[in-house]
């Protein structure tokens, strides 16, 4: 695995979240200056200032309509980017709520959780917004996603469980296995849904039936935070407690591969256009893994021991 670094921006910008947009390059939010930015393979980077510096943008995804969203989750709205660089965003209609994770849905529609109001909303591309009630209070939604069953997926960090919706607001809960685990980031491999426990430091899996199965981190305090799946069983997710880049199989082989500078919190994962993972370290670098030709697999044996005590909110 060849593991590089590239800095994109001052310590006190905070980049956070990252996607690979439609035109072949990589967006990012930088959550403590209020921009989103656009960055290009070969290094090239042009930030764009939101109306507010302190709006904090978070989670980011490309849209439907060719266009960027991403969640604002200081002053609860949703913003939109085009690859040109104009923007535009949404209040959200009940207040305070902290929207944070974001996904494109099955029905043209983006979907978002309200970490503080216990809440999943949609928006269409005109920006009109629904939302709908989840059946726990104090749930602290946080991460959602597309699943291959044409619902939509998220974590409850707060109700310890994996939570469903239908595009209709049909609303399904799953508590998980392990008490106190915090989910957070979700991401679909096109056959499951996996998700990372950032207080147990386990991977978890469940399938669209609800069977939920996890697998212990050889470093139960590597606070896993966000996931993405390169291909069906083949998910890498960032680790910014062991300031690591995580990898895992179908079948739970897992390996950990560190960064080059020290403490960087690693945040956001993406897959990129080139086929490397890349990821938003919040002290202003973004990594990039590449695998190398006929490398060959050294997964990692999880270690005995107990999860650590939770923590008790997502790392915003």
């Amino acid at each position: 695995m060849a593991v590089s670094e590239m800095s994109v921006a001052d310590k006190g910008a905070g980049p956070y979240g990252i996607a690979a947009g439609p035109d072949g390059a990589l967006w990012l939010t930088f959550a403590h200056s209020g921009r989103v930015a656009r960055l290009t393979l070969d290094g090239e980077l042009n930030e764009y200032p939101l109306d507010s510096s302190e709006c904090r943008p978070t989670v980011i995804t490309p849209g439907p309509d060719g266009a960027l969203w991403f969640t604002r989750s200081q002053d609860h709205r949703i913003g939109r980017i085009t690859a040109d660089g104009e923007t535009e965003s949404f209040p959200v209609p009940t207040p305070d709520s902290g929207p944070f994770g974001i996904t494109a849905g099955p029905d043209d529609a983006m979907w978002f959780t309200e970490m503080n109001t216990d809440r999943i909303g949609r928006i269409t591309s005109t920006g009109d917004i629904t939302e709908f009630v989840l059946p726990c209070t104090g749930a602290y939604p946080s991460a959602i996603t597309a699943g291959p069953d044409g619902a939509l997926w998220f974590t409850l960090n707060q109700a310890n469980a994996i939570g469903r919706i239908t595009v209709h607001g049909g609303i399904v809960v799953h508590p998980l296995p392990t008490p106190g685990a915090a989910p957070v980031g979700i991401t679909s491999d096109g056959a499951a849904l996996w998700f990372v426990e950032i207080a147990a430091g386990q991977i978890g899996r469940i399938s669209v039936d609800g069977a939920i199965e996890e697998f212990p981190l050889p470093d139960r305090t590597a606070r896993p935070h966000a996931i993405v799946a390169a291909s069906t069983g083949d998910c890498w997710f960032t680790e910014w407690g062991a300031n690591s880049i995580g990898h895992i199989t179908g079948s739970g082989k897992i390996a950990e591969y560190g960064l080059p500078s020290p403490s960087s919190e690693p945040h956001g994962i993406a897959l990129g256009p080139d086929g490397a993972l890349w990821a938003a370290l919040e002290t202003g670098k973004v990594a990039r893994l590449e695998r190398l030709p006929q490398e060959p697999q050294e997964p990692q044996e999880p270690q005995d021991g107990e999860p650590p005590a939770p923590e008790h909110r997502v790392h915003v």
